[in-house]
């Protein structure tokens, strides 16, 4: 038997907390920070169920560093340079000119707002310069927004969060080494040369790892492995010479592999983001955990104003004067300049020197651990729970993905991406032939020549629109290739295949299209035989069981289900999707079925 004090179960229940939050916000639709910030609030301080000060003492801190430092890792391999293109000179003002407009205003609004000394108000204002990936990338993954915005916010997410940290390192500096007295040429010359050194041991590391992967100096059961070492050790190496400095080594050696071709970077990069899941639901609970009502008691009611200056004043006039200069419509600058929740990085480093300048003596640093836990909880909750409605609100919410992407153009995929615009949903043709997408072109549909297994999509082709992708070329090998390759992105159960001929063997790499797994030629030749696309709702007193017996007695295929929710899914050899009562079923029917004839007049009317 475990006890309940036991630190293995409590190591186990921080697991099943975190990661229960993040399923049910998937599930609900709720911002998954926030989820999970309530969930650490009741194991911690209501519960009592977790005491991570008492619990893990000493190894704390160095856990939560090391969680952070993976975090901004794998935050920097998402940062693709091409993604400026459409972001550039927005990254750019945000990050040289919101910075230090946004360190001036926060100190301001910590001095006279929160009444905070000068010096300790400079070095919170600092610090509330971040946003950090482990609250912005959870968040935006529950949008739907334009690519734009998310570039901008992740950019300046991952990039400003350890700029903040240096900002407080070298106000820690000035305040310690005597104040007015201190040498502050020196210390910026420190501080400066430490981020220098630390940028090329980062990107040091990263070219001596891209080098090897590619060489084939590690074997591929060992390049994930390596590959976490070496960011560990490459952080711990930095941050010896400086405190926060390992912050810019593994932003900077994530940011240099990403952009430097490897043999494995889909592999790494998938390892990489279940590895940051599971860290980012650890550290929230930890986090929220940590808060108790000492903490709660030191809060004060001045801190208020300076809550409401900067959610109001310092990160919009920040957002605006930033990109005033640029062509960044309106509507998406006002996003930007709301959407600035911040978490682990802000609440960790705050803690760090909120402890270091109360053994120095320094008044007033005794309020930066509640005030950062208030800011914490109050972006979070203030931006997870309305960014999706403001967003909707400006128009920038594109809305749930309801479409279908088509990989292969032929006459069958044609025909289909026909009926499923005439449907009212979005719909792709995709293949690498432009000879081949002429038919689509003529019909009128959408279409994107190029290779969708190709990095270079991601650019032109938000995945975010599609809810089913459908392989339909007339090559099983690249079918199934699409489907592997794809499915960790997408969704498993969102994509499908099609077979190119009936032989035992080729259902093992994605779900193969139709509950028969009627070839594509074979569909072909239906198609020339006169075969239509139809639509038929399922009633109360037209039951599936009439449907199937219709099908049935047909001989046609049922391809997908439409749920009274809107949400599509495809019928497959693998997959049969449970039906009630105002689903709409897609069919591929013979011409000699009169009902089916009806549908297909009404779908055309």
């Amino acid at each position: 038997m475990f006890a309940i004090d036991s630190l293995l179960v409590k190591i186990a229940l921080i697991g099943v907390i975190g990661i229960g939050a993040q399923w049910i916000a998937w599930r609900t639709g709720r911002p998954a920070i926030a989820l999970m910030l309530i969930a650490g609030i009741i194991a911690g301080p209501v519960l009592g169920l977790l005491h991570p000060e008492q619990d893990f003492g000493a190894l704390r801190e160095p856990m939560i560093k090391l969680a952070v430092a993976v975090i901004l890792f794998e935050g920097g391999l998402t940062l693709k340079f091409r993604e400026l293109r459409h972001a550039g000179v927005a990254v750019f003002m945000l990050v040289f000119v919101g910075v230090p407009v946004g360190w001036a205003l926060g100190t301001a609004a910590a001095y006279y707002g929160a009444g905070l000394p000068l010096e300790i108000a400079a070095l919170f204002g600092g610090i509330m310069v971040v946003t950090g990936p482990t609250v912005v990338v959870p968040l935006l993954r529950s949008l739907n927004i334009t690519p734009r915005v998310k570039h901008m916010l992740k950019w300046e997410a991952i990039v400003n969060d350890p700029i903040g940290a240096l900002l407080a390192v070298g106000i820690y500096a000035y305040i310690t080494h005597g104040g007015a007295q201190a040498n502050g040429i020196a210390i910026a010359t420190d501080v400066v040369a430490a981020s220098v050194l630390a940028m090329l041991i980062g990107g040091g590391a990263a070219f001596t790892l891209t080098s090897a992967f590619v060489r084939g100096w590690v074997p591929e059961y060992l390049k994930a492995p390596v590959l976490l070492t070496t960011v560990i050790a490459a952080f711990v190496f930095a941050d010896v010479i400086m405190h926060e400095t390992g912050l810019i080594t593994v932003t900077v050696m994530g940011v240099v592999m990403a952009n430097r071709e490897t043999d494995s970077s889909h592999m790494l990069l998938r390892f990489k983001e279940d590895l940051t899941v599971l860290l980012v639901s650890g550290v929230f609970i930890i986090l929220s955990a940590t808060l108790d009502w000492t903490v709660v008691t030191n809060f004060q009611a001045r801190f208020v104003v300076f809550l409401v200056l900067l959610l109001f004043v310092v990160r919009p006039l920040t957002i605006m004067f930033a990109l005033l200069f640029t062509r960044i419509p309106f509507k998406e600058r006002l996003f930007v300049a709301w959407i600035a929740p911040r978490g682990i990085v802000a609440a960790a480093v705050t803690g760090l020197f909120a402890l270091r300048l109360s053994d120095y003596g320094i008044p007033g640093a005794e309020a930066l651990v509640p005030l950062s836990f208030a800011v914490v909880i109050a972006t979070i909750f203030a931006h997870g729970f309305t960014a999706a409605p403001f967003a909707r609100w400006l128009g920038l919410d594109r809305g749930k993905g309801d479409g279908v992407l088509l990989v292969g153009a032929n006459s069958w995929t044609v025909a289909f991406a026909q009926f499923i615009k005439a449907q009212g949903r979005d719909v792709l043709i995709a293949d690498t032939s432009l000879f081949a997408l002429r038919r689509a072109r003529r019909a009128g549909l959408p279409v994107y020549h190029g290779d969708i297994l190709d990095e270079t999509h991601d650019d032109r082709l938000d995945m975010g629109r599609y809810q089913q992708l459908i392989a339909a070329t007339d090559n099983d090998a690249y079918n199934a290739l699409v489907c592997s390759e794809l499915a960790p992105e997408v969704g498993h159960d969102r994509v499908s295949r099609m077979i190119g001929v009936a032989r035992p063997g080729n259902q093992r790499r994605g779900r193969v299209l139709t509950l028969a797994g009627t070839p594509i030629e074979e569909q072909l030749d239906r198609l020339l035989a006169g075969w239509t696309f139809g639509r038929t709702k399922i009633t109360e007193k037209f039951t599936y069981a009439d449907f199937v017996a219709r099908m049935k007695a047909s001989g046609g295929d049922t391809l997908a289900v439409v749920r009274a929710s809107g949400d599509l899914a495809v019928f497959s050899v693998q997959h049969r999707p449970s039906i009630d009562a105002g689903d709409t079923l897609w069919t591929f029917v013979p011409p000699d079925d009169p009902k089916a004839r009806l549908e297909a007049r009404e779908v055309a009317a």
